[in-house]
């Protein structure tokens, strides 16, 4: 009877936990995949303005990952410790920041200056209500349950979540007719924005940790003091060099690394590249959509149909074999040609979703590393918040890096000047056949290439992780 009661209560969490990922998916699909093409061909930034963004972005990444992950594991501040507060009230200002990018302020061919302004605004707005609210979101994973096959089953209801939110790409690129119809976009983007705030709310609401009965406990204890917990500069520069000197850590970091430019570079430049390389009545335009859609929402349903894979052989093998696949791809699109639009369709496709697929599995190592550094530091209650902000804090880099070199390496080639031409019959007197041709061809070698030298570094990265078989021990301490 106990065992049935604890069930219900971690289904009833699974649930509340997932409405969260619900909303992050609705918007951060959206976001990402349109706000690339929709600074630099709709709004046309200048080339400066964009690179500058991306700078001032990579440094606001360094600054507030770290930061409101030690603040949720250290704060005495309600806002900031309890998680559940920190989505609750999170909430509407990550749904108002998800409306940004979508509405101009100025004529931006008169005040070019105001777009590269509105890109910064965005992307530092965005990143801040997006880590404050999933830095909790993780730091819950790792809290609700310490065993192995109830995190397996968090993952499980999470993908559900996934799929559904990632159906916004397609549904967006329907109503908008692949972004041909900007007014549809910004209603849609409105919707989306409702829905992801309401999704917040239930789930701050209804999501019960293992160490929430003790939170007043801890409390009049004077556990969350100052004195106890060194609150300040000090204490946060001590543990990150406890999380750092981890070698699991550092080699889960590292594979990360990649994997967030491989996941960065797909979802801003993927409708960049397909609009270029594949010619426009090849696929239909319905085609297209489901395209761009099924790249979101295949990861999510090869976890759901994969979970007893992703049980018998653990996250660790099933992210290795994503590396082979990727890396094996890449070298049979760039032998078989640009020329093969289906296959090049099918490699668009494969490409989000392998990244994706190991990308969503990453909070089981994750929280594997939280469990261990709880174990050999005796920490009373675990440093969820704080061992995924070091991790964002190495990792959101590449989530610049990656349109900041692709933009350049493009820029080198005439995408400044091309971008709005698609085809021979489009050029003008100022651009050759030549040109267009030498653009599409460094699009199509980016598109091999990138995967191809990314995964073989993470195969080499990767082996070194060492807590390769925790899918199948038991957790390494109770649960509270």
């Amino acid at each position: 009877m106990k065992y049935r009661a604890r069930n219900m209560v971690l289904h009833r969490n699974a649930v509340a936990y997932a409405a969260t990922t619900l909303a992050s998916s609705l918007m951060n699909s959206v976001f990402f995949f349109y706000y690339v093409n929709l600074f630099l061909n709709h709004y046309k930034v200048p080339n400066n303005w964009f690179q500058f963004a991306q700078v001032v972005y990579m440094l606001w990444n360094a600054i507030n990952d770290p930061l409101f992950g030690y603040l949720q594991d250290n704060s005495n501040w309600a806002l900031c410790r309890s998680r559940k507060k920190a989505v609750y009230y999170g909430a509407p200002i990550w749904a108002l920041t998800f409306l940004l990018p979508w509405f101009p302020w100025a004529d931006y061919e008169k005040f070019p200056a105001v777009a590269g302004l509105h890109l910064i605004v965005t992307l530092c707005a965005y990143d801040a209500m997006l880590t404050f609210v999933l830095l909790a979101q993780c730091a819950l994973f790792a809290e609700i349950s310490t065993k192995p096959e109830d995190r397996l089953r968090l993952i499980k209801y999470n993908q559900i979540a996934s799929v559904l939110g990632s159906t916004s790409v397609f549904w967006s690129s329907l109503v908008s007719e692949n972004m041909t119809n900007f007014h549809n976009l910004k209603l849609f983007c409105v919707l989306i924005a409702i829905i992801a705030f309401l999704c917040l709310r239930y789930s701050s609401t209804n999501v019960v940790t293992a160490y929430e009965g003790n939170e007043s406990k801890i409390e009049n204890e004077g556990l969350l003091s100052k004195e106890s917990e060194n609150f300040g500069v000090a204490g946060a520069f001590r543990t990150t060099k406890e999380i750092i000197l981890n070698k699991n850590f550092m080699a889960f970091v590292t594979m990360n690394f990649f994997q967030v430019f491989h996941v960065t570079f797909c979802s801003n430049f993927m409708l960049i590249f397909a609009d270029h390389l594949i010619p426009k009545g090849v696929l239909p335009s319905v085609a297209m959509s489901a395209l761009y859609g099924a790249s979101f929402i295949l990861p999510q349903i090869l976890i759901l149909l994969g979970g007893n894979i992703i049980a018998k052989f653990g996250v660790y093998r099933v992210v290795m074999v994503t590396f082979f696949l990727q890396a094996a791809a890449a070298i049979i699109v760039y032998l078989c040609g640009r020329n093969v639009y289906w296959l090049l369709a099918f490699f668009f496709i494969l490409d989000m979703t392998l990244p994706s697929l190991a990308f969503s599995l990453f909070n089981v190592p994750l929280s594997d590393i939280i469990d261990e550094d709880k174990r050999v530091y005796e920490r009373r209650t675990p440093q969820s918040s704080m061992v995924f902000g070091t991790n964002a804090l190495i990792t959101k880099p590449a989530n610049s890096l990656a349109p900041m070199i692709v933009v350049t390496i493009l820029n080198n080639y005439g995408y400044e000047q091309l971008k709005d031409i698609k085809t021979a019959e489009d050029l003008g007197a100022s651009n050759s056949e030549g040109d267009l041709d030498n653009l599409h061809a460094i699009m199509f070698s980016s598109l091999c290439f990138i995967p191809f030298v990314l995964s073989l570094v993470q195969v080499v990265v990767w082996s070194f992780y060492g807590l390769k078989n925790n899918h199948s021990v038991e957790a390494k301490y109770t649960e509270a």
